[in-house]
């Protein structure tokens, strides 16, 4: 009984809506008189397989996999150092560093890193003063990595992706590494394993889930996300810019409607991956 009205609430209004949404993929788009047609087809969801939709799929896939990756290797550093090393005090340090940026808006983060990686900002400054400009310039002649300048490049999404979303893989990680019994790690080192040994055969197995848990909000929010592309980034679409700009500025939304099971068959295929992983076990 206690269960009913949030279940019900799931059911009528979050999946209703969703089922509602997905329909309208199935309606047509007079391109004409630019108004939606109550006429079933499946030509919008044939459409994603276009040439040019489908890029966007990879394009915005690649960029959700390299975050995740970027993510995990700066985070679990991070986390380790919190949960074995850290004193209570530092410790709360810590979590105030990892916490804070989550407290400031989201756009107004999104707005201060385009100023940041812009020519004149502060990295181009750091840079300029270390002597790097070169290193900095041949990065961005790189292709699927670099651009005009860092503000417009894919390295330069890439960095503001990696920092927004940075605490939500540090603290799964950080939960998971706290969880690692003590007398495992005596007992490696009775056994007569190195530092090495114990990290590989111990601690990594068990942290794993813990990053497979970071990884699922890594992800996910990359998959979706609309604003970071349209600020920072060169030209092209992401799945979130392309469902905007159906709905919004096209008034297509069967099509951005269609567009938006990419996401989430994407998302469910992963979690799944991630369940069999051990991943929920460490949120």
């Amino acid at each position: 009984m206690l269960l009913g009205p949030p279940l019900i609430w799931m059911c009528v209004i979050y999946l209703g809506a969703l089922l509602a949404l997905l329909w309208q993929g199935l309606y047509s788009f007079d391109d004409f008189s630019m108004s939606v047609l109550p006429q079933l087809t499946l030509k919008n969801y044939a459409l994603i397989f276009v040439k040019g939709n489908f890029d966007i799929v990879l394009r915005t896939l690649a960029m959700a996999v390299a975050v995740t990756i970027g993510a995990a290797l700066i985070a679990f550093p991070i986390a380790y150092y919190m949960s074995r090393y850290a004193t209570p005090t530092v410790k709360a340090f810590f979590y105030i560093g990892v916490m804070l940026p989550m407290w400031a808006s989201y756009i107004v983060k999104a707005y201060s890193w385009s100023v940041i990686l812009a020519k004149g900002g502060i990295i181009y400054w750091f840079v300029t003063q270390l002597h790097l400009m070169w290193l900095l310039e041949w990065l961005l002649t790189l292709p699927y990595i670099g651009g005009s300048t860092l503000s417009t490049s894919h390295l330069g999404r890439f960095l503001v992706f990696t920092y927004i979303w940075l605490p939500f893989m540090v603290l799964p990680i950080q939960a998971a590494l706290e969880r690692v019994p003590p007398n495992l790690l005596q007992a490696s080192a009775d056994l007569g394993a190195r530092s090495g040994q114990t990290f590989r055969h111990v601690i990594w197995p068990l942290a794993f889930p813990g990053v497979v848990a970071g990884s699922i909000f890594t992800f996910s929010l990359t998959l979706g996300d609309f604003i970071i592309p349209t600020l920072i980034g060169p030209s092209g679409l992401f799945i979130g810019t392309y469902v905007y700009v159906q709905q919004g500025a096209v008034g297509n939304i069967p099509m951005a409607a269609a567009f938006t099971v990419v996401p989430i068959v994407l998302i469910a295929l992963y979690l799944m991956l991630a369940k069999r992983l051990g991943a929920f076990d460490a949120l």
